[in-house]
């Protein structure tokens, strides 16, 4: 029955990819992103990877979408025709599929108990991760407190990421007010089902993502994933009120702020166990017991990365949104004058 359930998702997923190379009405390929995150994530969960399959259906089928949509908002929705460059992109797909496929004849088969993967550092983490770190999910002692330091330069990534949308889409000085993009402009038109669902969902969004963000070392769920659907919840008020009301709960300036914050916490913890004698990101010394210490040094690290992530998610959306109406007003100004009525 999994072997059935397997090739199903995965058939799914080869029709969906080819979906959305064929298609070029971008808002259907951006509907078909989503289908695929969340088929990605579905097949993630049945090879009991269920922290890859949180974060992929929270980024994949969740965020990213959205995303995509406010970008076809500003670039168009269909694709134009370019058979040249269709056809060089299905020979470089298909160049590097086939090197994949030739890669993966040399690897040992999945699930192998000799696979270098399950002889290395695999046995330890199983055997002494509850000992040395106190948590019961593997994954998070991993991400957390064994391999920290990598973690740190995701949340870098990302931090960095959010400077450049920032540099390439930040103009102009002050906040734009901006018009509601899911409901009319007038306040009259407003959508007054849009507004109670919202209403209803918005705080369960907000309180589940605080139970992601705490109970990472219990089970799936952490900082990346408490991040995304921290700022999935202010999206959607953004989205149904209207930006200016979003932006007094969570301005510009402040939502940069934090971005930064995040990361800052997640180093400043490094530090604290550099200070107790330890190695940068050993957080042993931040209790008296070892174990309670790595307990704390994570729960802080964490709370560092879902700070930042939220923060960026909401900075590239606040961008976004501001693109989009200057390119309405742009588009709504007279020919041969700004959009402040000046001479052009």
């Amino acid at each position: 029955m999994e072997l059935i359930l397997d090739i199903a998702l995965l058939a799914l997923l080869l029709v969906t990819a080819a979906a959305i190379a064929w298609t070029r009405d971008l808002f259907a390929a951006a509907m078909l992103a989503g289908i695929y995150g969340l088929l990605s994530a579905s097949f993630f969960m049945t090879m009991g990877a269920v922290d890859v399959a949180f974060t992929e259906a929270a980024v994949g089928a969740g965020i990213s979408p959205l995303l995509i949509l406010m970008t076809l908002a500003l670039c168009g929705r269909r694709q134009r025709a370019h058979p040249t460059r269709a056809l060089a992109a299905l020979l470089l797909v298909a160049t590097v599929g086939a090197l994949l496929v030739a890669a993966t004849l040399d690897m040992p088969a999945f699930g192998a108990a000799e696979a270098p993967a399950h002889l290395h550092v695999a046995p330890h983490y199983i055997g002494e991760s509850f000992a040395e770190i106190g948590i019961p999910n593997i994954v998070t002692s991993v991400l957390a407190s064994y391999r920290a330091f990598d973690t740190l330069g995701e949340v870098v990534v990302i931090f960095t990421a959010g400077l450049g949308v920032l540099a390439l889409l930040a103009g102009g000085r002050g906040e734009v007010p901006l018009p509601n993009p899911v409901a009319a402009v007038a306040d009259a038109q407003r959508q007054l089902v849009l507004e109670v669902v919202a209403k209803i969902l918005i705080a369960p969004i907000l309180i589940y993502a605080l139970y992601v963000q705490f109970h990472g070392e219990y089970g799936p769920g952490g900082g990346f994933q408490a991040g995304v659907i921290f700022a999935v919840g202010f999206i959607l008020y953004g989205l149904v009120f209207g930006l200016d009301a979003v932006r007094r709960v969570a301005s510009s300036g402040l939502v940069q702020m934090l971005a930064a914050v995040g990361v800052l916490i997640y180093g400043s913890v490094g530090l604290l166990g550099m200070a107790t004698g330890r190695n940068f990101l050993d957080y042993g010394g931040l209790a008296a017991d070892p174990v309670s210490g790595q307990h704390i040094g994570i729960i802080a690290i964490e709370l560092g990365v879902g700070i930042t992530v939220a923060a960026v998610m909401l900075l590239v959306f606040y961008l976004f949104s501001e693109q989009l109406l200057k390119s309405q007003r742009g588009a709504a100004a007279p020919a041969g004058k700004s959009i402040t009525g000046r001479a052009g």
